[in-house]
């Protein structure tokens, strides 16, 4: 198989500074307003790299939930490898693969859990059996077997049978403030357009420069 031989032309329209919104929260909405619109398959997807004091990088796809002003939200067992990577180093990155627009977002900022009550206003909305699973699995430890989750399921389908599931304790969201976030456009003979929304920390507005493909 000649892997090298696989490629294509990005023919969409380009990027113009002029286009661009004035922050990078109004540039991401109207992006996934025309990601959702497109069809793309989990447009809600993103790829999150965090690293532990070490330098070793991990990466996973995890699942937007929210954003505003703040940042953007996911949520997740805090006893995972990623939480436990976020504790010892906040710096994160996501990634935003929008490949049937031609398209990626790249952000990079600073992650920390949010409320209990923000987790609890999300928690209530999962279904039963996602608010469940949540109780039954030690995320990222090693397991004999399946067996041993689908044995905790069940427990906790027994435990709550009045279908009142509460939050777990070790269960909850982090918010990414972002500092920085790239949006990429292909474009035809791999002559993308880059464009670079950053700050600096206390900085109220946000500075855009294209940057070459």
């Amino acid at each position: 198989m000649d892997i090298g031989a696989l490629r294509r032309e990005y023919r969409r329209d380009g990027l113009r500074r002029e286009s661009l919104a004035a922050d990078p929260f109004e540039q991401f909405e109207e992006w996934f307003q025309e990601a959702l619109e497109a069809g793309i398959q989990d447009s809600h997807g993103m790829s999150l790299a965090t690293a532990s004091t070490d330098g070793q990088p991990t990466l996973r796809t995890v699942l937007l939930k929210s954003f505003d002003q703040r940042g953007f939200v996911f949520f997740t067992n805090y006893g995972s490898l990623k939480a436990r990577q976020i504790d010892e180093n906040p710096q994160v990155a996501l990634l935003f693969p929008w490949l049937g627009l031609d398209r990626q977002i790249e952000i990079n900022g600073h992650a920390e859990r949010i409320s209990a009550a923000e987790s609890i206003k999300y928690f209530i909305t999962r279904p039963i059996g996602s608010r469940l699973g949540a109780w039954s699995s030690p995320q990222s430890r090693v397991i004999t077997s399946r067996q041993v989750v689908e044995m905790q399921f069940e427990e906790m389908k027994r435990k709550f049978a009045d279908g009142d599931v509460p939050l777990p304790s070790f269960w909850g969201g982090y918010r990414v403030t972002p500092h920085a976030v790239e949006f990429w456009q292909g474009r035809e003979n791999r002559l993308h357009d880059r464009f670079l929304y950053s700050r600096e920390a206390g900085d109220d507005g946000w500075t855009i420069n294209r940057l070459a493909p």
